[in-house]
């Protein structure tokens, strides 16, 4: 059967999950989910002598479902060191369901191997575990979720979570845990709060107790059932980066300068109006570029989402911009931001992107800024499997955006190596492309069909405007028409719409 982009699902999969029908066409039933009931009385401690004991007073047992969050990125410790422990102590057939997994998760795969960990539901997967993953290692398809899927699947019951355990870079022996103090920062824990609301049992992990109260707290003493303290819960340079570098590279330059043109010369840049850009040096330079024509033209922004990074924090202090929603900081400058600008504002991944909540901050959104992998001639973007088909990447909060905001740009070179990046079909749709407006490459715009009060608009602007045929032509001109990547039948990933409906599968690479 075909999904309504016309990708392939699976009879089996068909049985047991809905496959996607459009942004907006999943009925919405039902209630919110809830965690056990439980309490603490007076003079009971929360402080758990080891980690090993955390776990048995977890109550984890075979079969459960536990979680992390991804804050500390390339710089956890934390999944490692608890796997290898519920590994020792003979736990198996777990269901893993981080936010997110990195390269640093390889030693995953000997747990995979072993038992241990049977499934897998994540944003995104990157480094060894991903290849093995993308080779067939798993018997279960591993089911990625947008950062905004992810939120909804928690609050649905979708994805019920056992046992949370999630690292802070400070708490009190009480739980009142936050990412912004200590010797590993992260800034904002949004991605972990979730977890935390809605988790049977919730363990934060510290290498930094403080006396009582730590406040702000991004997570609160009335979701937290232990507290135990390690020697380390990461490496803060892998955790953020001390600085944000601006690209040189004059292709990235040339597409933000084309980008920021279309922004320029939209009806969405006025006075108040709200954005989110990525951390790519394309996405960075977006910025740059945006704030010298606030600055011209007297403009300052209502708020700024997402990710974010040290140039925001500048907007912020600058006043050009007057609020930062932040659900994940990129770099130490953001992180520290969080702590000491009352209108840098935490929020949890619900509020940013849950598409089945009262309002998600996606939905106010003005423009946002997106890379891609791939994007076709249907507009549907492809950032999760590189062009060996293997899986290198992340939904993140991409479909998210995309659906919310009024103007979504894709800024992304016409070839990336000699592989054309506007392509007939992408290799996974994440995003599909009716919540696609403009793409950005080097050679100039390309129009989504649909926003025909966009293509009026546009007409004298000074940029160099091409259909997404004519881009896909061009690139194919440049390196020429790859061969069609080769796969077997076995589904190693289901990849889900926002919604919970099934948008793509990936298959193994032959």
């Amino acid at each position: 059967m075909k999904n309504k982009i016309g990708r392939e699902i699976p009879e089996e999969i068909i049985e047991k999950y809905e496959v996607y029908q459009g942004s907006f066409d999943k009925e919405i039933l039902g209630r919110k989910a809830s965690p056990k009931i439980s309490r603490v009385k007076p003079g009971e401690s929360k402080l758990i002598e080891s980690l090993e004991d955390a776990i048995v007073k977890s109550g984890l047992k075979d079969g459960m479902t536990i979680s992390f969050h991804h804050h500390f990125r390339s710089g956890d410790y934390i999944v490692n060191k608890v796997m290898d422990l519920i590994a020792e102590m003979g736990i198996k057939d777990l269901t893993l369901a981080p936010s997110s997994l990195t390269s640093v998760h390889a030693p995953l795969i000997k747990h995979i191997k072993n038992g241990v960990i049977t499934k897998i539901t994540s944003s995104g997967l990157r480094g060894e575990l991903a290849e093995e993953i993308s080779n067939g290692l798993m018997e279960e398809p591993v089911i990625i979720r947008s950062h905004g899927g992810r939120a909804r699947a928690i609050e649905a019951g979708d994805i019920q979570i056992d046992v949370a355990f999630l690292g802070a870079s400070s708490s009190d022996e009480y739980g009142n845990a936050s990412g912004a103090s200590g010797k590993a920062i992260c800034g904002p824990l949004g991605y972990a709060q979730i977890d935390a609301e809605y988790a049977d049992n919730v363990v934060i992990i510290t290498d930094n107790i403080v006396e009582y109260p730590n406040m702000p707290a991004s997570i609160l003493q009335t979701n937290v059932d232990y507290v135990v303290k390690v020697d380390e819960i990461g490496n803060p340079s892998g955790i953020a980066s001390g600085a944000t570098r601006f690209t040189k590279n004059p292709k990235e330059l040339l597409i933000a300068d084309y980008a920021s043109k279309t922004i320029v010369g939209s009806k969405y840049f006025k006075e108040g109006f709200s954005f989110q850009t990525g951390t790519g040096g394309s996405s960075l330079a977006v910025t740059r570029f945006l704030r010298n024509e606030m600055i011209k033209q007297n403009i300052n922004a209502s708020f700024a989402l997402g990710g974010i990074t040290k140039p925001m924090v500048e907007m912020l202090e600058e006043g050009l911009i007057n609020t930062i929603f932040d659900v994940q900081s990129f770099d130490l400058v953001a992180a520290n931001s969080v702590s000491k600008n009352e209108r840098h504002q935490e929020i949890s991944s619900t509020f940013y992107a849950n598409p089945h909540n009262k309002g998600a901050a996606v939905n106010k959104l003005d423009i946002v800024i997106l890379s891609a992998l791939e994007v076709d001639t249907d507009f549907n973007v492809n950032v999760i499997t590189g062009s060996d088909g293997v899986i290198r990447g992340a939904s993140g909060g991409h479909c998210d955006t995309a659906a919310g905001s009024k103007l979504t740009m894709i800024v992304a070179p016409l070839v990336r190596g000699r592989i054309p990046t506007i392509v007939d079909s992408v290799n996974t749709v994440i995003t599909p492309g009716e919540t696609i407006d403009v793409v950005v490459t080097e050679i100039g715009i390309a129009i989504n069909p649909r926003r025909e009060d966009l293509i009026e608009e546009f007409k004298n602007l000074d940029v160099p405007v091409y259909t997404i045929e004519e881009l896909k032509d061009k690139a194919i001109e440049v390196v020429g028409k790859p061969e069609r990547i080769q796969y077997e039948d076995k589904v190693v990933a289901l990849v889900e719409y926002r919604d919970g409906t099934i948008i793509d599968v990936i298959r193994k690479v032959k």
